[in-house]
């Protein structure tokens, strides 16, 4: 672009660009359909998107990066510099040869590929997800991205080689098969019918999400590119076509019974968020290289969450019966320490509980800094605000403090007791020396906490020194290094906390913070949440399930601590399971 004009080739100039803005088109449609399918309103299909199938659907860029390589190869081959922005008979050319041979052959191919031969060996590996997500439908071997392309190029080689070929052709027709493809996979019905009423020979050019969604349930009906004329000459059209369509497009949002509201940690969080990059999203929160060279969007996403005043609905789950979903606070962690935040923050976290008291939640649980005690007491701030409130307030605590005693290892003589105290941390030291075990607290001020707190008979299991043998260490918030170094090697660190403490120790073990492996009847689970491992969730995101689950038909804030043990069973009993694995830093 810097030659003089005679020399400059705005096409292959525009090749990367093109790129970047085809994946970025993609990321929108991702975002998007996930955001609306987490809703519910106009959702096709109901059934579960999993790990798996987001590992197999993480390399949906490849088709773009093939296309790139491509494009460059034949702008080498041939001079492209004297391409026009724009021929309109290379428009029309582009439009005429796609209506016709690429939406003939392409049913043709496509009904040739769902024979056993080809569907075992090729297909199979695209109609492995029976519940699409934009990104499904670029999901394919590589022989089948070779014939796809072979086939989308026949418009582009006709203008290019008869010289009619344009810019505005080439990136028009990419952009429109990229748009397409991404609808058809949405799972959401968008297409309102007034379309088809003004129009009606429109239902044998455009097709709809339903009408392609049904191709994947049903395997054989419904074999069109884009136009569904085909299917309809040649009678696949799936009879069940237009009534879902119309339920679909009826379809209202959901109405969940519980949900558990958390929200940001660290700038680079909103990525792992499930509304942003789906292979990050299915992966516990870690810091990559290229983080430092996304700063911008970084940046820009902070400012966002500023302006932003809602919160953002990113996750649904079904649990038995039970309609879950997960919302997000736009804050980030550093805003919840900061003073002249919390009335802000305050005012999200009680028009969230104001939402789901409209919509009939029935239990609200508050995640990480949500339920902070210098912020709102642990929840009870809104209680003493709203007394009449239905919903119910969960921040998890017990069930925390359940999971903490039950990591301890059997036979441990005694534990030390070090970070920021809390009340869980008050209810495992006062568990641990009612049941005869040693606790020794590392801090003087901390060892004093502990000891007001408890009865005259605990306190006899309670003392405080800097040295310790003990192996097992419970620590909250406030873990410095200093104090790590004083652990035995081999020591396991369990932490009560919300946050994980950071590793400093590599002869040691650290626990990941209060969590249980949710039960594989558990469905639609495609994300991680926060730190933790894949389909592991927070005490706190169980504990408002469990309140459902047994009609525990009261609030779970303040100070309030229920029934250790009970907790503990209810969790066991409905599928949940204990984290056996520690890791090493």
């Amino acid at each position: 672009m810097v030659k003089d004009a005679s020399d400059r080739n705005l096409p292959m100039f525009l090749v990367l660009p093109f790129l970047l803005l085809r994946m970025l088109h993609n990321q929108i449609w991702i975002s998007f359909s996930r955001h609306r399918t987490a809703k519910g309103t106009n959702r096709i299909v109901d059934k579960s998107i999993e790990f798996e199938q987001i590992d197999r659907e993480r390399n949906w860029d490849d088709n773009i990066i093939f296309n790139g390589i491509v494009f460059y190869m034949v702008a080498t081959l041939k001079n492209t510099a004297d391409m026009p922005i724009w021929r309109t008979d290379g428009v029309i050319i582009t439009i005429l040869l796609h209506v016709g041979p690429v939406e003939f052959l392409y049913y043709w191919l496509h009904r040739a590929l769902h024979h056993h031969f080809l569907y075992s060996r090729y297909h199979s590996h695209h109609h492995a997800s029976i519940v699409t997500e934009p990104i499904t439908s670029v999901i394919h071997p590589f022989g089948e991205h070779v014939a796809y392309f072979l086939l989308f190029a026949i418009p582009m080689a006709t203008t290019f080689f008869s010289g009619t070929a344009c810019i505005v052709s080439f990136i028009g027709y990419i952009s429109y098969i990229d748009f397409m493809n991404n609808m058809g996979h949405c799972n959401f019905e968008l297409i309102p019918n007034w379309l088809f009423s003004i129009f009606p020979p429109l239902k044998y050019l455009m097709y709809t999400p339903s009408f392609h969604s049904l191709h994947h349930t049903q395997f054989r009906t419904n074999y069109s590119l884009f136009m569904p004329l085909y299917d309809y000459i040649y009678d696949t059209m799936d009879k069940s076509t237009e009534s879902l369509y119309e339920s679909s497009l009826s379809r209202q949002e959901d109405s969940p019974d519980v949900v558990h509201l958390t929200h940001l940690t660290t700038p680079e969080s909103i990525y792992h968020l499930r509304l942003g990059f789906a292979s990050l999203a299915s992966q516990p929160h870690d810091f990559k290289w290229y983080f430092y060279f996304m700063w911008p969007l970084t940046l820009w996403s902070v400012m966002l969450t500023w302006i932003h005043g809602r919160t953002i609905l990113v996750e649904r789950n079904v649990f038995k019966n039970l309609k879950l979903q997960t919302w997000t606070v736009p804050k980030f962690s550093i805003q919840y320490f900061a003073q002249w935040q919390r009335e802000s923050i305050n005012g999200l976290i009680e028009e969230a509980i104001s939402e789901a008291e409209n919509k009939g939640v029935k239990v609200l649980s508050l995640g990480l800094q949500n339920q902070a005690e210098d912020l709102n007491g642990n929840g009870e701030l809104y209680i003493r605000r709203h007394p009449l409130l239905k919903v119910k307030l969960v921040d998890g605590s017990s069930l925390a403090v359940a999971i903490v005693l039950n990591s301890i290892p059997k036979g441990a003589a005694g534990i030390v007791l070090g970070g920021n105290l809390s009340k869980v941390a008050y209810s495992i030291a006062l568990a641990l020396c009612q049941a005869g075990t040693k606790v020794v607290a590392i801090r003087e001020h901390e060892y004093k906490k502990l000891k007001a707190r408890l009865n005259p008979e605990a306190r006899s299991n309670l003392v405080q020194s800097k040295h310790c043998a003990t192996k097992v260490w419970i620590v909250g918030d406030g873990l410095t290094e200093e104090d790590q170094m004083k652990a035995s090697k081999g020591t396991t660190f369990i932490p009560f906390s919300r946050y994980p403490p950071k590793k400093m120790r590599k002869d040691c073990f650290y626990h990941h913070t209060p969590s249980m492996l949710a039960p594989k009847h558990l469905e639609n689970l495609d994300s991680c949440e926060n730190w933790l491992p894949r389909r592991v969730m927070s005490a706190s995101r169980v504990a408002g399930i469990l309140h459902v689950l047994e009609n525990w038909n009261v609030n779970e804030c303040g100070n309030m601590i229920f029934n250790i043990e009970k907790v503990w069973q209810a969790s066991i009993h409905h599928g949940f399971r204990p984290l056996a694995v520690t890791s090493k830093a």
